[in-house]
């Protein structure tokens, strides 16, 4: 057995029994805390790979770019915990233990997306779209993965009197433990009374957050602006969240939180990028580019195939279909023929990239009447690429 807590919200009448082990084989411990950050990141890559049509993303290559940015935001997270962790570890394999907790999320997030941006470039995957639809994928792990904080009872605030306040062995033991060092701080608290529950207030914000990104997807004006407000979002909850912890991580002996000062620094850069991506968007029609499976045979067909676009506001099954068809044109496309051969047509419902080849009109019955010569008209239809 692992460690029990009887937890408690007095002002609910609620009571809790938890243990923090779920599940132990041969004598080795599955802790909660890793089974719902495990949950968490494979719902979070399910949502990601059912939207992955609708961003112009291809679902073999997304698997590459999630597993190398899964697996580097946590061990970013872990270094990031690490390094301003208020003790020191005793050795290397205290410091890779994370099954007892110790994850930084920011310096997870900054990791993965980092090091999936990368990934992105080697497996040329467009990077916007990417970010976009990862940002959802975020929220659900982030939402999912806090209730991991509240079975290992840490990551909860200060003393509360509220109804959903919190109260068990784990919060009294650390709150007798740090009580001079968070006096010291200005911060007073008595081990004895409930705390604020924040792992609940961060799960709450993050799923929130989910929904608002996921009804706005269809109206986004500019490729990386689901990212934006992912990080405004986010940055403003984790900023308020965090004023109200007993165990932040602080930069050195500034007194200065650092999720706090990266929530600040991360929301005023995404709203100066919003800004302007809104107004460089205004007036425009978001076109998505279809996600192309062959990317090699793409390359060999050159001119000869040109990926078809849609809106950023149609259907998902819309645009599962299209990028079937498309992708079912490309591999129909005979590149041993002649040079100049039409490629094969194009779904009705699919909109043409621009620069397609035009088809050659059928000819007129014989006895029809000849047509007279008209002045080819000069297209003005602006070019189809990815808004900034």
């Amino acid at each position: 057995m692992g460690t029990i807590f009887h937890v408690q919200f007095p002002g609910l009448g609620l009571e809790f029994t938890l243990d923090r082990v779920a599940l132990s084989l041969g004598g080795f411990n599955i802790y909660w805390y890793g089974v719902l950050i495990a949950l968490g990141l494979i719902l979070g890559m399910a949502l990601a790979f059912h939207y992955a049509p609708d961003f112009g993303l291809n679902a073999d290559r997304l698997v590459d770019v999630v597993v190398v940015g899964t697996i580097m935001g946590i061990v970013c997270a872990r270094i990031a915990y690490v390094a301003m962790a208020p003790f020191e570890y005793e050795s290397i394999w205290d410091m890779i233990a994370v099954r007892d907790g110790g994850l930084a999320i920011y310096g997870g997030v900054i990791g993965a997306f980092v090091f999936g941006g990368l990934a992105a470039r080697w497996r040329r995957v467009p990077l916007l779209p990417l970010f976009d639809v990862v940002a959802m994928g975020f929220l659900v792990g982030q939402g999912i993965g806090r209730w991991g904080n509240f079975v290992n009872q840490e990551a909860f605030g200060t003393n509360t009197t509220l109804p959903w306040g919190m109260y068990s062995e784990g919060t009294c033991n650390y709150l007798t433990g740090v009580q001079a060092t968070l006096a010291a701080q200005g911060i007073t608290v008595d081990p004895t009374q409930p705390v604020h529950p924040t792992f609940l207030y961060e799960s709450l914000w993050c799923l929130f957050g989910l929904l608002v990104l996921w009804l706005y997807r269809r109206h986004r004006r500019f490729h990386g602006q689901l990212f934006l407000m992912y990080i405004i979002w986010y940055g403003l909850g984790r900023y308020w969240i965090e004023g109200l912890r007993t165990d932040s991580l602080l930069i050195g002996d500034t007194g200065l939180r650092f999720s706090q000062i990266v929530a600040l620094v991360s929301v005023a850069a995404a709203v100066t990028l919003m800004v302007y991506g809104l107004q460089r968007s205004r007036g425009r029609t978001l076109l998505v580019p279809l996600a192309v499976e062959d990317i090699k045979k793409q390359d060999r067909a050159g001119d000869r195939f040109t990926p078809d676009s849609l809106p950023a506001s149609t259907p998902h099954r819309e645009f599962v279909a299209a990028t079937a068809a498309m992708n079912k044109r490309l591999a129909d496309l005979d590149l041993d023929a002649p040079a100049g051969t039409a490629e094969p047509d194009r779904a009705p419902e699919q909109q043409a990239a621009p620069e397609q080849q035009a088809e050659p009109a059928a000819p007129a019955p014989e006895d029809a009447p000849a047509e007279p010569a008209r002045t080819p008209e000069v297209s003005d239809t602006p070019e189809a690429g990815d808004n900034p």
